[in-house]
């Protein structure tokens, strides 16, 4: 049925508002500018929307044409083997929410991407441009992917990231946001940007000077120091790890009377890890004078007595004196001490003796834990690879990491102070002589692929595992990490194991079912990263 529309009056200002406060309201508690109450309001409400829309949209002027943005920089790089190029879609199409789903024996496509690539940057090839949403996308969902993939990017990354907000940790994650440093040689430019610059472009020069010229570096923070904030001060200080030497001793020793608690406490770090630092010999001082040896006992006994109380010299040096819920206050101000102090003192402390020596003897009053924790902790600061091994102890050691490991995490801080093979030999042993229990934290800090002994050791416990009827599920993450860390050429010693084995009365019902889906995933995935390393290095 026709209806003629019902007259509306010139709108007043505001008369866009003035509907929508009447539709919120409804017609029967307020009448619409221009119309009557009644049983025609609704109608008379809609109309007057209807010409108020028209008249507002024509009422707009045309707005100028925005200028075109500036084409990308060039990428001189060489472009992915069409095969790679392909592969790389199948792995960023396998991203999380896609619909996609993993089971069975299907490889997990998106674990295998940091992998190509490490490679295809190793390569020096340039992402193809038709990647870079997927590859920004998945960047962005997962920042472990961000340097690789920035990385493999290239300065296209930054030209997108600057027109689309999703990809903006791009410009923060590139040094300046994509702003060229200034040349090593333009001190103008350099000073310039450190005092005018925005604090990333800051912070991406200072890091980059560091690692070209520390000392320039230093003068430079040196400059400003006084007038930064707090927190800036801490992330720049942070920067003076790279390259740490005995020449950042003056600077550091100043910041020991910072008005910061956090940039003191990483001042002393950084002191602490110079052996030969003033901190340091005041460290040894304090330290020494707890520790002594006990002859008068049937073997040699370590004796500690703790400190009673942290003066403000040992605040200044970075020892906090309140300790966390649950310890005591003299074991903490004791472990700060010895954690602090070089570990060359222990050796004309104690005799004479070496560290493996050392680390063996007992320790009275149930010091031992804090002691060798304290000790672990020092040869993971001062990266002291001997100290390291005499903590460790065996690999087939019952205690599951020798005498001073007091945690898994920290055998794992150890183990990264040891050259790779050395390193990998250990993890071996370990699982050799107690399984993969407890091994998965101490896989993740080696060297990939892993090497023949170490994956070796790997698949036989595997196979224990599995001939003892366990749920593969309780070795998930292990075999996850093998997927990614066995070398490819384990991929024929595993057909063996893709057959469902004998099920003895003793076993988890079905687990051989499962145990041979799970070799076959690893079988498939390992030949998987035999060929993308093969397409990577064709030309």
């Amino acid at each position: 049925m026709n209806r003629t529309p019902a007259p509306v009056d010139a709108p007043a200002p505001g008369a866009w508002e003035e509907l929508v406060t009447t539709a919120l309201l409804g017609t029967e508690r307020r009448t619409p500018p221009g119309g009557a109450p009644g049983r025609e309001a609704p109608l008379a409400l809609l109309d007057a929307a209807a010409v108020e829309t028209v008249r507002r949209r024509a009422g707009l002027r045309p707005a100028r044409a925005a200028g075109r943005p500036e084409p990308a920089a060039e990428d001189p790089r060489p472009a992915l083997p069409a095969a790679a190029a392909r592969r790389l879609a199948l792995l960023l199409a396998d991203r999380p929410g896609t619909g996609s789903g993993r089971r069975g024996t299907a490889p997990d496509l998106m674990e295998l991407l940091p992998q190509w690539l490490a490679a295809a940057n190793t390569r020096g090839f340039a992402a193809p441009p038709q990647a870079l949403p997927a590859l920004l996308d998945a960047a962005r969902g997962r920042t472990d992917l961000r340097p690789a993939a920035l990385a493999f990017a290239g300065p296209r990354a930054v030209w997108l990231a600057r027109l689309n907000p999703d990809w903006r940790f791009a410009l923060r994650a590139t040094p300046g946001g994509g702003t060229a440093l200034p040349d090593p040689e333009d001190a103008e430019h350099t000073r310039r940007l450190w005092e005018e610059g925005l604090f990333a472009e800051r912070v991406a020069l200072l890091s980059a000077l560091r690692a070209r010229e520390p000392g320039a570096a230093r003068e430079l923070l040196s400059t400003t120091w006084s007038t930064e904030r707090a927190e800036d001060r801490l992330m720049f200080l942070d920067s003076l790890r790279t390259g740490l030497g005995p020449r950042d001793e003056p600077f550091l020793e100043q910041a020991l009377s910072d008005r910061s608690r956090n940039v003191r406490a990483t001042a002393a770090e950084l002191l602490s890890a110079l052996p030969g630092s003033a901190l340091a010999a005041r460290m040894a001082v304090r330290a020494a004078a707890c520790v002594a040896v006990d002859h008068t006992q049937d073997a040699p006994t370590i004796t500690v007595e703790a400190p009673h109380e942290c003066d403000s010299s040992m605040e200044r040096d970075g020892v906090v004196a309140k300790p966390p819920a649950g310890r005591g206050e003299r074991s903490w101000w004791f472990g700060q001490l010895v954690e602090a102090t070089p570990l060359a003192t222990w050796s004309a402390r104690l005799g004479g003796r070496t560290p493996r020596e050392i680390v063996g003897l007992p320790v009275t009053d149930d010091w031992q834990g804090e002691l060798h924790a304290a000790w672990c902790r020092a040869a993971v600061r001062q990266r002291d690879p001997e100290w390291a091994r005499a903590l460790l102890g065996a690999p087939s050691a019952p205690e599951a990491g020798g005498p001073g490991a007091v945690s898994l995490a920290e055998r794992a801080k150890l183990l990264g102070t040891l050259d790779t093979v050395e390193r990998a030999d250990w993890v071996a042993g370990f699982i050799a002589a107690h399984g993969l229990s407890e091994a998965f934290q101490l896989l993740g800090v080696c060297a990939l692929p892993w090497t023949a002994p170490l994956g070796g050791a790997v698949v036989d416990a595997l196979n224990i595992a599995r001939d003892a009827g366990s749920y593969p599920w309780s070795f998930s993450g292990v075999m996850g990490l093998a997927e990614r860390c066995l070398d490819p050429s384990e991929a024929s010693r595993l057909d063996g194991l893709l057959a469902i084995p004998d099920e003895h009365e003793d076993a988890s019902p079905g687990a051989g079912g499962y145990w041979a889906e799970a070799f076959q995933r690893l079988v498939t995935t390992l030949r998987l990263r035999k060929a993308m390393a093969e397409e990577l290095g064709a030309a």
